[in-house]
């Protein structure tokens, strides 16, 4: 009996997990517009582009033309952002800079675009210190 009220806990805590990602992934997807490369490319220059990643991250190479603001600063920083441009953001991978986009949309944030596959998969120009 209690093996079963054990498997019946974890199949529990794993739907409501899955539930919870499926929501989440979706609010994220309704806060930010995915691009691709060639995408953003022709947006950014007229956008604040903004890379989300830490610092170490963001000198060790960059999109030419980007800020740093990193992900975990974000609430402090996000008046450094003006609400009536575009924002480009990216990060590594993606889930950063959607996570990010996220907390600005719900900030009064609406024009949101982030970089499909994130800095790993980006051909372009970059910078590094």
């Amino acid at each position: 009996m209690k093996l079963l009220e054990i498997v019946l806990g974890i199949l529990g805590a794993i739907i409501v997990f899955g539930i919870y990602t499926f929501f989440t992934g979706m609010k994220m997807k309704k806060s930010v517009t995915t691009l691709s490369q060639d995408e953003f490319i022709q947006g950014y220059r007229k956008a604040q582009l903004i890379d989300v990643r830490e610092p170490k991250e963001f000198d060790g190479g960059h999109i030419l033309g980007a800020r740093n603001i990193p992900a975990s600063q974000m609430r402090t920083r996000m008046k450094e952002i003006r609400k009536d441009k575009p924002v480009y953001l990216y990060c590594q991978s993606g889930a950063r800079s959607a996570r990010t986009a996220l907390t600005l949309k719900k900030n009064g944030y609406d024009q949101l675009y982030q970089l499909e596959g994130g800095f790993r998969k980006w051909t372009g120009k970059i910078k590094s210190k």
